[in-house]
């Protein structure tokens, strides 16, 4: 070899070296919090339509700004710079509970509720899906704003992935101390997907699904879902590997009992990871499965049970007062995905 040649290999090298030294260094620096003088829990709140000048209404699906007085277009935030950061931002698909955030917080975790269209069940394929990807394709539409559906004619800034990426932009800007900046692109035009655990109750738990098919994400956690009874988009080719999908039920749950959520749960795969564990009988980590149960007392009311496995008045407590379910959401958003049950095979009963 030339000293020319040999001179020109080395530089590529080091270039080379250089490049994968500063991007480690990169993920490193953005896995920390950014130096807070007064480290605390931080809370934000900011309207869709005030972020972004693109943003429009949508009354015929009943996707709407609101008012000043009652807005409806309002985001929620927090993190807690008390901690040190897991470098990983939730999305939640459903209306903000500040109970949940509080322990995404202190597990490490940014979260956001984001505005999207989410009111249309009930309004669109009615009186039935015209087909087995009908009711997917609008909530793939609903997530990205991009033209899935011909039911639905959303603009991509009115999206989830638009508006959360409007929301985490502002973010950046507000609040500084909460180093909001490392869910976003070098460049600053994109949210970083591969940091993202997309995560919903009921009907946002389907959408988080369908969404996470489509576009990879860290991490899927389907609180009380995914439901679509009637549709098969549940068992489409996944950009998302399906051992990043984490799903929680109540039994007495309808879609539990109605067979929805163990049937989607196996078309997503999720037996290949472990078998269904009943929280209320085994402790974490639920031999590592992505199934979980749990048949604790809600009173025999269905509804309660939907909404007992987030945090809330539903939810099922020990004689101290304390949640029954605290290991399993510390499970659910940060259990290592690498870490899976041994497979099981299909149940004729979900199907």
């Amino acid at each position: 070899m030339s000293v020319w040649k040999s001179g020109l290999l080395c530089l590529f090298l080091v270039s080379v070296l250089t490049f994968t030294q500063n991007a480690n260094a990169a993920d490193k620096n953005a896995s920390t919090l950014s130096k807070d003088k007064q480290p605390q829990r931080y809370r934000l709140q900011a309207r869709a339509s005030q972020l972004d000048p693109r943003t429009k209404e949508y009354p015929e699906i009943n996707f709407v700004f609101g008012t000043k007085e009652k807005p409806q277009d309002l985001e929620n935030a927090s993190v807690d710079t008390r901690v040190e950061s897991k470098g990983k931002l939730v999305i939640w698909l459903m209306g903000h509970n500040d109970g949940l955030f509080e322990r995404l917080n202190s597990y490490g975790l940014h979260a956001i509720q984001v505005s999207y269209a989410n009111k249309w069940f009930g309004i669109l394929c009615q009186p039935a899906p015209k087909d087995e990807q009908a009711r997917g394709n609008v909530r793939l539409e609903a997530a990205t704003g991009e033209d899935f559906s011909d039911e639905l004619n959303l603009a991509k800034s009115d999206g989830m992935s638009e508006r959360a990426y409007q929301f985490v932009k502002w973010l950046a800007k507000e609040n500084p101390q909460g180093n909001w900046s490392q869910f976003l692109t070098s460049d600053g035009k994109e949210l970083r997907w591969d940091k993202v655990i997309i995560a919903g109750s009921s009907h946002g738990s389907t959408t988080a699904a369908r969404f996470a098919q489509h576009q990879r994400v860290d991490r899927v956690v389907m609180h009380c879902g995914p439901r679509d009874q009637d549709q098969d988009w549940q068992a489409n080719s996944s950009a998302t590997p399906a051992n990043r999908f984490f799903g929680f039920s109540h039994v007495l749950d309808g879609g539990w009992t109605g067979k929805h959520y163990c049937r989607s749960w196996e078309l997503l795969k999720l037996n290949q990871y472990g078998p269904i564990v009943n929280v209320d009988q085994q402790s974490t980590p639920f031999q590592n499965t992505r199934r979980l149960i749990s048949a604790a007392d809600v009173k025999g009311d269905a509804k309660r049970a939907h909404s007992s496995v987030t945090p809330g008045g539903s939810s099922p407590k020990d004689g101290k007062g304390n949640y029954l379910y605290e290991p399993v959401w510390k499970y659910l958003f940060t259990h290592p995905v690498d870490d899976v049950g041994m497979p099981t095979p299909l149940d004729p009963d979900c199907q």
